[in-house]
């Protein structure tokens, strides 16, 4: 009596801490969930670790496209800060597949149409939105690793087969029985094979334990989708019925693995460490493994459809979380789907997102515009903003304007570019390299009919004057010509009546006020008249014998055309 008394004491303690664990992990989850539901529409603080972007990279370089910005121009635009400024998901399929989406263009009318419908149905149904994030939640994220890192490597593992653990598995039972005819020699079998197991486990659970929480997201992302494909929600209808078509045919795996799942090793919980050592004694994860690894093998396109479902839908909430974030400052850009578009852009009041302060501009051309203005004037701030709206536009359907009107454009960019020490490149080398691609581009775009919209910063600036606006007057010309509409900042003024019949010319200034350079980043119409590099010289305190005798030699070499001491 006294026994069970104990063994009772000991029962209900078990119990009692355990629900003390999960009431408190639920008032954390309520929490933080509340917290979630007050930031939407404010900019996410999440803090990322070292080499995590590349993980959120995997989903878009499994589904690679060539109508995918390259890494050019994503790194010219500083787009992993503007990933990062977007982002409110929850879930690593919400993370990867924003990441596919601001580096994947829409060319479609109807799928931006769809995209823009879910948008704004979450962001006008605060419930509906709240119950998907709930479900997001808990779906989570994969850890260190991408899921696409675990999957693309499955064909590591090789055949896996049960029969061995079986055995032991056999063997132990046999210690067991034989403790019954002899129970020192019984005992001392069992702590043999008991050893052997647990040993055995630990050798076999290396090879397969990064694949273990793979499959747990998985399980975790069937889960989700039996979740989400209960509720009715018109704007995912579509998506909901292929979440529940691929639960169907994923019961394979979730009946194979739910020893893998039930609860995680070394989590603390006292049914957890109950389970472990279950695990150990008798391989039970792992021979479920081995059973569900046959069966992702089988569904990886379902395991795929169900990322990126999650992913469509997730994204669709952070773009909308974004555009509140934004407050009033922003538009739904009106676009033209068709090939043979006029290739013209109009922007009214564009500007930077990452910058705190910025400075609207407004932009309307049919053909190039060449930018010129002194340093730190905010050319190559504008070409990035420039860029960045086009970019978002065609992507999350979202500008930082307040008008957005051009044709589906082809998008590069030539503008933060370093010599590759490396590969033994010399910085004009990596430049003329990333101006051919262009012109490829755009001879390609003649071609298909979409036309290219190109950004460039300060054309050739790896080699001498003479060459320099010798050759960029060429290359430009030659992107006037083609299906391209090129943007393109310089300091060489040459350029400007150069190619004026093929460019609309703009400029930047700025003002000397009580010996400081004062810039307004206000884009004007037509060529820079001043200079300003020789007057910063005076502003940061160099020598003044330095900036009078340069002041000199330039207003000579303007004067005569010729340099002279």
């Amino acid at each position: 009596m006294e026994d069970m008394i104990i063994v009772g004491a000991i029962v209900l303690g078990i119990a009692l801490l355990m629900g003390s664990e999960y009431r408190n992990a639920g008032k954390a989850r309520r929490r933080f969930l509340d917290r979630l539901y007050r930031n939407y529409g404010t900019f996410p603080e999440r803090v990322y670790q070292a080499g995590e972007m590349e993980h959120i990279a995997m989903y878009s370089r499994r589904h690679r496209e060539a109508r995918q910005i390259d890494d050019i121009t994503w790194n010219d635009l500083h787009m992993d800060d503007v990933y990062r400024q977007i982002n409110t998901c929850l879930s690593a399929a919400g993370d990867e597949y924003l990441y596919y989406r601001l580096r994947t263009p829409v060319y479609d009318a109807d799928e931006a149409e769809r995209m823009e419908d879910c948008v704004r149905f979450f962001m006008e149904h605060e419930d509906r939105r709240h119950e998907l994030q709930d479900i997001l939640f808990g779906l989570g994220r994969t850890g260190k690793y991408s899921l696409y890192e675990y999957l693309d490597h499955l064909d590591i593992l090789g055949e896996r087969r049960n029969g061995k653990y079986l055995l032991c598995n056999f063997l132990l039972a046999g210690s067991v029985c034989l403790m019954f005819l002899s129970l020192p020699i019984g005992l001392a079998a069992l702590l043999v094979m008991l050893c052997h197991n647990i040993v055995g486990y630990y050798r076999e659970y290396r090879q397969i334990e990064p694949y273990v929480t793979s499959f747990r997201y998985i399980h975790r992302l069937l889960a989700a989708a039996r979740q989400m494909s209960r509720r009715t929600i018109p704007a995912i209808a579509g998506e909901q019925a292929r979440l529940a078509a691929c639960c169907r045919e994923m019961q394979s795996f979730v009946r194979n693995s739910y020893l893998i799942v039930f609860t995680e090793r070394g989590n603390g919980n006292p049914l957890g460490i109950l389970a472990d050592y279950l695990r150990m004694i008798f391989y039970l994860d792992i021979i479920q493994f081995n059973r569900a690894l046959g069966a992702v093998r089988e569904h990886a396109g379902q395991i795929d459809e169900m990322v990126t479902l999650f992913g469509q839908i997730e994204t669709a909430i952070a773009i909308g979380s974004y555009r509140r974030a934004l407050g009033e400052s922003w538009c739904v850009p009106k676009l033209h789907y068709e090939r043979r578009a006029v290739r013209r852009l109009a922007v009214e009041n564009l500007y930077h997102p990452l910058l705190r302060e910025p400075v609207k501009n407004s932009v309307q051309t049919d053909r190039g515009v060449l930018i010129t203005g002194s340093n730190a004037s905010g050319k190559s701030t504008f070409l990035r903003a420039a860029a960045l709206n086009a970019l978002l536009a065609q992507t999350i359907h979202t500008c930082p304007a307040d008008r957005y009107e051009a044709p589906v454009f082809c998008i590069c960019s030539s503008m933060s570019l370093r010599d590759d020490l490396i590969g033994g490149q010399s910085y004009y080398m990596v430049e003329i390299r990333s101006i051919k691609r262009i012109l490829d581009m755009v001879k390609a775009a003649g071609e298909d009919g979409r036309p290219v919209l190109c950004f460039v910063d300060e054309v050739l600036r790896g080699t001498n004057t003479v060459e320099r606006i010798a050759a960029s007057t060429q290359i430009m010309k030659m992107l006037a010509e083609g299906n391209a509409l090129c943007f393109a900042a310089t300091h060489d003024v040459e350029l400007t009546r150069l190619l004026e019949r093929e460019y609309d010319n703009y400029h930047f200034e700025e003002r000397m006020e009580e010996d400081d350079v004062v810039f307004p980043y206000k884009l004007l119409k037509g060529p820079a008249t001043t200079r300003n590099a020789i007057a910063l010289l005076r502003v940061l305190g160099y020598d003044s014998g330095i900036v009078s005798e340069a002041e000199k030699m330039a207003a000579r070499f303007l004067a005569d055309g010729v340099w002279t001491e």
